[in-house]
């Protein structure tokens, strides 16, 4: 049940996270807004650290987080790299779906086989993640680009191995530790790709504000995530995790005054009905 209910809370913190990130790379560029939003993390991580009393981790569990932190991070640019280029309604619903199995699997293979009606329960959540992320004819859009879909597909296999990753790299307990690490790997790729492509790094100090609530919301995703792994199952965190479009999706219908449609108001009721089934 803990599982659960940080699994709900993590898709809550990681889809206002997209949310927020979506304004600030609206300011100052997705890859800038990625990068500074990293920096805020890891300062915010090292002032908690500085009240509590967490072990270091391993060597191991501290090479886990940082491959964590890379692959996520490769997610997260090659995401909004396929948004740029017009592939919006394809992106958000492939590299969810694709985060999401990658996780089931391997639970399968290191967990064993979860429950009947948690298996169904995890069939609504996969189809939520793709409903609540379709706009208007978002699924023709899908069959008429099947071709464009490595790029969403690569940022899948990114989350995914960001979630196996950092659930190996917690499973000895902790997690601001770990997630200094992963900060540091996902910091070290976009050092390296800004250098290689020679951007800029300024940004407009007006955006830092959104920046930083995006950096706290996407260390939020991050924590309960880790927390939902280490109460139950790899395979559950992560499906329930991977519902953040939902989040995203309906902020936007309140804050932003977009409207829902039909699919998406069924993503949310399978979303609904994938937690119940999960719960009993």
């Amino acid at each position: 049940m803990l599982s659960i209910f940080f699994g709900l809370l993590s898709a809550l913190s990681w889809g206002a996270g997209d949310f927020t990130g979506g304004l600030a790379a609206r300011k100052v560029g997705a890859y800038r807004s990625v990068f500074y939003a990293e920096v805020i993390g890891i300062i915010f991580l090292f002032t908690v650290l500085a009240f509590i009393h967490e072990p270091f981790p391993d060597t191991r569990a501290q090479l886990f987080a940082l491959l964590a932190g890379m692959f996520g991070t490769l997610g997260l640019m090659l995401l909004y790299h396929s948004m740029t280029l017009g592939l919006m309604s394809i992106a958000a619903p492939v590299s969810a779906l694709l985060a999401a199995v990658l996780p089931v699997l391997v639970g399968i293979f290191t967990e064993g086989i979860p429950n009947f009606l948690t298996l169904i329960g995890f069939g609504f959540a996969l189809l939520a993640v793709w409903l609540v992320s379709q706009s208007e004819g978002g699924v023709k859009d899908i069959l008429s680009h099947l071709s464009d879909l490595k790029l969403p597909l690569l940022a899948g296999i990114g989350f995914g191995f960001y979630f196996v990753l950092m659930h190996q790299a917690t499973r000895d307990g902790g997690a601001v530790w770990h997630m200094v690490f992963s900060r540091m790997g996902g910091m070290m790729l976009i050092v390296s790709y800004l250098l290689f492509t020679r951007s800029s790094w300024k940004i407009d100090v007006s955006a830092l504000p959104i920046i930083s609530v995006n950096g706290i919301l996407d260390l939020g995703g991050n924590f309960f995530f880790i927390l939902a792994g280490q109460a139950g199952r790899l395979d559950v965190a992560s499906v329930l995790s991977s519902l953040f479009p939902g989040a995203t999706v309906l902020l936007a219908w309140i804050f932003l005054k977009e409207r829902l449609n039909r699919s998406q108001w069924f993503g949310v009721a399978c979303a609904l009905i994938a937690i119940v089934l999960m719960t009993v």
